[in-house]
């Protein structure tokens, strides 16, 4: 096992996407799969999110109906008001915040909902899951601003 730089990796990671998708493209799944739990564990290990947060920096997670539900009622406040202080329609009909960063990233870069954070937000980066594999456009987006992403995927071309 080589030592996965992580100084200047965004730099690396965008000469790396056509090298990362045929990885993601010709890898035999199911030892690919295999190798995810582990890989995303050493991954969180050494890289700490609270450093980063690029992901509440930039983009949104979809909020679906049950995470609407539930932070709502966790705010105190009515889902249609939730809706309407936080959240709008993107392009393909989800809603996301209406406003980069994420309203409920701290300055300490703490979630203030992390408790009842939305589904996408638990989730993510998906280093543990099939999502990985089968949604590759969102795998080489999530390697240009996620080191968790880039040092799981550096790691499964060794």
């Amino acid at each position: 096992m080589t030592e996965v730089k992580l100084d200047n990796w965004q730099k690396r990671s965008a000469e790396k996407q056509k090298e990362y998708k045929k990885l993601l493209q010709r890898a035999d799944k199911n030892k690919l799969l295999k190798r995810l739990p582990q890989l995303h564990e050493e991954a969180f290990e050494k890289i700490d999110c609270l450093s980063c947060a690029a992901c509440c920096k930039n983009y949104s997670p979809r909020f679906k109906t049950p995470d609407i539900k539930r932070i709502s009622k966790h705010l105190g406040m009515r889902e249609g008001n939730f809706i309407e202080t936080y959240l709008r329609l993107d392009d393909d009909g989800d809603y996301v915040v209406k406003q980069s960063p994420c309203p409920f990233l701290g300055a300490d870069n703490f979630c203030g909902i992390y408790e009842v954070r939305p589904s996408d937000c638990e989730r993510f980066p998906y280093t543990d899951e099939d999502v990985l594999i089968k949604r590759q456009n969102i795998t080489l987006k999530n390697s240009s601003f996620c080191p968790i992403v880039y040092y799981v995927l550096e790691r499964l071309g060794e």
